[in-house]
């Protein structure tokens, strides 16, 4: 199902398409990761998009009762996130229904750090 995804801080509106999202992109099918990479949105995620990380720490302000519940090794993962919130996922796991718009934040240090060179 077609959705919208507000991006903070920019503001950007993306109109996502999940059948339209690339399976062998980064993350899983259909990920909030997937969708901001195929908008041309380069999000950081250093593990490649297979949960073994957290820099692709989200915080999903609106619509996260779209996204089943992280798992376990989500999770885990998230617990080395800085600045953790009730409402951080992982981009790379998070794969929303469709079924309401999302608001997601990325927060100042990931855009920060894909910016900077290292």
């Amino acid at each position: 199902m077609k959705y919208r995804m507000t991006v903070r801080p920019s503001g950007e509106i993306l109109e996502i398409d999940p059948v339209a999202l690339e399976a062998e992109r980064d993350g899983r099918t259909g990920s909030i990761l997937q969708a901001l990479l195929n908008s041309g949105i380069d999000m950081d995620h250093a593990c490649g998009g297979v949960g073994a990380c957290s820099t692709c720490h989200v915080i999903v302000s609106e619509g996260g009762d779209t996204i089943p519940e992280a798992d376990e090794n989500e999770e885990d993962c998230l617990e080395s996130a800085r600045g953790l919130t009730l409402q951080s996922r992982l981009a790379c796991q998070a794969v929303p229904d469709g079924s309401k718009d999302l608001v997601v934040e990325i927060p100042s240090w990931n855009i920060n750090e894909v910016k900077e060179s290292h």
